[in-house]
């Protein structure tokens, strides 16, 4: 018995420092997906396996890539079996086979399911990110290698939930989290024609636009492609923005600028903090407005609309108030297209200043007083008057220079003034300028007498007509009854 206790506790500490030289192995999931997409119980059991024995992770990983191969001399025949399936199907089904079960809405041609769960390397992944949009849920965020895809998966079963094409990404914005304790960061992922303004092609299926929170502080999840966690006291926002500009390439993630546009009201969850957005409506909608160095942002809300410069045609002010007014930004992608005005209401007063400074710094044409939104607001160009005054300048009913400088406040000052002018011009104070007496009862009089007077004289005026119709009617009769 004594043997055999030695002997098993050499057996014990000698498999001890085998295990230690054996760290576990960072696994790429997405083969797994690949490998095991047609049996999610045995999907889950893989996962469940690795959990249990992270030193296995490798073994699994090569299982799913042999897996895999096997599965892929088999797929010409499948492919082909599909095809035939989708050609006999209605348009509407044809749309539903071809596209990608609903995953973040992506064109078939580009991003199917097996696109967005590609086997290939990962540059990086996040763990416990709190994403908005398009769905409200803690995902684990992943960019695949060069050219390949921004994507969220779900930390529990391991399935892909959304993504990006990264060659689809138009704008990336970096901005922080409005009244909040705690400071915060939203990263916006808005994917071409996916900007609310641009009209999408015929045909044509889009990326749902992306928004996720990063808190301040450190990254405590934050992951290698290797699967190393990355130990560093910087910022979370600084390294996942210094990310992203890597990955992408063909655009950079904007920030907020001083330059461009700070609030005139400060931040009033964190006193001293500079506040970079001003609270507005979209109809019944509430969100907040960001002045940007490429454009403006209405967010954070589903969906998010951001006018690039290139998209806006004209900015003006409307319904300008003591404490609010609104700003409508009117765009034109394409000269076929027709103008697009969205309107955004109970801007603070306070900001007017800084917002029109940086309307005026980008050069975007103010339509305030344009012709068509003055008759359109306020009816100055219609109507008689607008005519006579046009008639009298020997310019119709166009506006003159002096009139196009002026401010709309201005403009219906003057013609509450000339209104009253005329009003003043036409009283006629008649005959009660001459008569010295004042009161209801001596014109009463007044009018009673030369009422009566009238009354007398059509009487006499009866009687002549009454003589007159008896001499017509009788003749010469009538003449002997007066000579009787």
């Amino acid at each position: 018995m004594a043997f055999a206790a030695i002997n098993n506790s050499s057996r014990s500490s000698s498999t001890i420092p085998i295990v230690n030289q054996q760290p576990p192995v960072a696994v790429n999931y997405a083969v797994i997906d690949n490998a095991f997409a047609a049996d999610s119980s045995l999907r889950k059991r893989v996962y469940d396996a690795i959990t249990a024995s992270p030193q296995h992770g490798a073994l699994f990983h090569d299982i799913a890539q042999y897996t895999s191969r096997l599965l892929q001399q088999s797929q010409p025949l499948q492919q082909r079996q599909l095809a035939k399936a989708i050609s006999d199907e209605p348009a509407i089904k044809k749309r539903k086979l071809e596209g990608n079960n609903g995953i973040g809405g992506l064109a078939p041609s580009a991003t199917s399911v097996h696109d967005l769960k590609a086997d290939s390397p990962l540059q990086f992944y996040v763990q416990d990110i709190s994403f908005a949009v398009p769905q409200r849920k803690k995902l684990t965020l992943e960019m695949t290698a060069a050219g390949g895809y921004l994507r969220a998966r779900n930390q529990t079963s391991k399935e892909i939930e959304f993504g990006i094409p990264v060659k689809d990404i138009q704008h990336v914005l970096c901005l922080p989290v409005p009244e909040k304790a705690q400071r915060q960061t939203n990263f916006c992922i808005i994917p071409r024609y996916g900007d609310g303004v641009t009209p999408v092609p015929d045909g044509a299926s889009i990326p749902d636009q992306m928004v996720f929170t990063i808190a301040d502080g450190p990254a405590k999840a934050a992951f290698t492609g290797a699967g190393q966690r990355v130990e560093s006291d910087e910022n979370g926002e600084a390294l996942l923005r210094g990310w992203l500009n890597n990955a992408i390439g063909h655009t950079k993630v904007i920030r907020p600028d001083d330059r461009e546009f700070v609030s005139a009201t400060p931040e009033a969850h964190r006193k001293g903090e500079k506040a970079y957005h001003v609270k507005a409506h979209r109809g019944s909608k509430d969100g907040y407005l960001f002045f940007l160095s490429t454009g403006i942002l209405f967010g954070f809300k589903k969906p998010l609309v951001f006018f690039s410069f290139e998209n806006i045609e004209s900015v003006s002010y409307t319904s300008v108030l003591q404490r609010t007014f609104n700003l409508n930004i009117t765009t034109r992608v394409d000269e076929e297209q027709e103008p697009q005005e969205f309107e955004f209401s109970m801007i603070d007063q306070a900001d007017y200043a800084g917002i029109d400074a940086y309307i005026k710094n980008h050069q975007l044409q103010d339509a305030s007083l344009a012709e068509a939104r003055r008759a359109k607001k306020y009816n100055v160009n219609g109507g008689k008057a607008a005519g006579a005054d046009g008639e009298q300048n020997g310019e119709g009913a166009t506006a003159t220079e002096g009139e196009e400088e002026e401010t709309e406040l201005q403009k219906a000052q003057r013609e509450l003034e000339d209104q009253e002018d005329e009003e003043e011009e036409d009283y006629d104070p008649g005959s009660e300028g001459d008569s010295d007496g004042s009161g209801s009862s001596s014109e009463e009089e007044d009018e009673d007498e030369d009422g009566g007077g009238d009354d007398d004289e059509e009487d006499e005026e009866d009687e002549d007509g009454d003589i007159d119709l008896v001499k017509q009617e009788l003749g010469s009769e009538a003449e002997d009854v007066d000579e009787d």
